[in-house]
C-alpha cells in the first residue's frame, strides 16, 4: 500500500457524524453493540429497552444522548416514545422482540395470530411513528432470521411469519420512499438472550458452530452491528433483506 493511500484509510470521515441512530431494545446484545459502533461512526444514539437499570448502564457504556424504559410490544408506549423525540432522526433499529416457537397444533388461535403478525405489527407501529420524524434517505431496520425458513418439527409458525417479513419490508420500502427499509436476517447469534435460552447448552451450541459453519467461528454482535452500520450509511439500500448467519442455513 502506497503512502497517500495508508493516508486515506487513516483520515477516513466517520460516517454517520450529524446523525441520529434509535435502537429500540438498544441495552444489550445486538442492539447494544449497533449503538457503540454507530457512536465510533459519529452518531448520536438514543436507547431504549424493557429494564431501567440495564438501559442506564448501556447509556453510560456508550454515550447514549438519550434512553426511554417502556415494552416495546405496548403501541402506546411506542407512539407516546416517538412522539416526545425531538425532530429529525436519521435511522431506527429494532433488535427488540424474536420468533414464537412450538408444535402448530399445541398452539391457540391466539397463539399463531401473535407468532404470525405480532413481529410485522410492531414493525409497523415502529415505522408509522418514526416516520414524521425521519430525515429523507433515513433508515428502518429490522432484524429476522434464517434458520425460519426451514420446515421442520418445533418451528411451528415462525417459518410461516418468517417468510413474511421479506415482501412487507419491500412494500413498506415503497410506501414510504425516500426513507429506507431493510431486513437483517441473522442466524445464531452470540448473545446473552442466546445464553439465556440456551443454558448449560451454551458451550456445546458454540462448538457445534465453530466445528460446521464455513466461516469456521461463531457470529457474533459485532458482525451483525457492522452489517447494521453498512445498511445505514448505503443510501443505495432499501427494500431487501440481508443474510447473516456464517452459512448456518446451508449446512444445518
Amino acid at each position: 500500500m502506497t503512502s497517500a493511500a495508508s493516508t486515506a484509510v487513516l483520515t477516513r470521515e466517520p460516517e454517520l457524524t450529524g446523525q441520529t441512530v434509535v435502537l429500540i431494545g438498544g441495552s444489550a446484545g445486538i442492539g447494544l453493540e449497533t449503538a457503540r459502533r454507530a457512536r465510533a461512526e459519529g452518531a448520536d444514539v438514543i436507547l431504549t429497552g424493557r429494564t431501567p437499570e440495564r438501559l442506564r448502564q448501556a447509556a453510560v457504556e456508550v454515550g447514549a444522548h438519550r434512553t426511554a424504559a417502556f415494552d416495546a410490544t405496548d403501541a402506546a408506549a411506542l407512539t407516546r416514545f416517538f412522539q416526545d423525540l425531538p425532530a429529525p432522526i436519521d435511522h431506527v433499529m429494532v433488535t427488540a422482540g424474536g420468533p414464537t416457537y412450538g408444535p402448530l397444533l399445541e398452539m391457540d388461535s391466539e397463539q399463531v395470530r401473535r407468532g404470525l403478525s405480532g413481529h410485522i405489527v410492531q414493525a409497523l407501529e415502529v415505522a408509522r411513528s418514526a416516520a414524521g420524524k425521519m430525515r429523507p434517505g433515513g433508515s428502518l431496520l429490522f432484524m429476522g432470521g434464517t434458520g425460519g425458513r426451514r420446515i421442520g418439527h418445533g418451528l411451528g409458525i415462525a417459518s410461516a411469519a418468517t417468510a413474511a417479513l421479506p415482501p412487507f419490508a419491500a412494500t413498506l420500502a415503497l410506501e414510504l420512499a425516500p426513507i429506507r427499509v431493510n431486513i437483517i436476517a441473522a442466524g445464531f447469534v452470540d448473545t446473552p438472550l442466546s445464553a439465556a435460552l440456551l443454558g448449560d447448552r451454551l458451550e456445546e451450541r458454540r462448538e457445534e458452530l465453530r466445528a460446521t459453519l464455513p466461516i469456521g467461528r461463531v457470529v457474533g454482535p459485532a458482525d451483525v452491528a457492522a452489517l447494521a452500520v453498512h445498511i445505514m450509511t448505503n443510501t443505495a439500500l432499501t427494500g431487501a433483506t440481508y443474510d447473516i448467519d456464517g452459512g448456518q442455513q446451508f449446512v444445518s
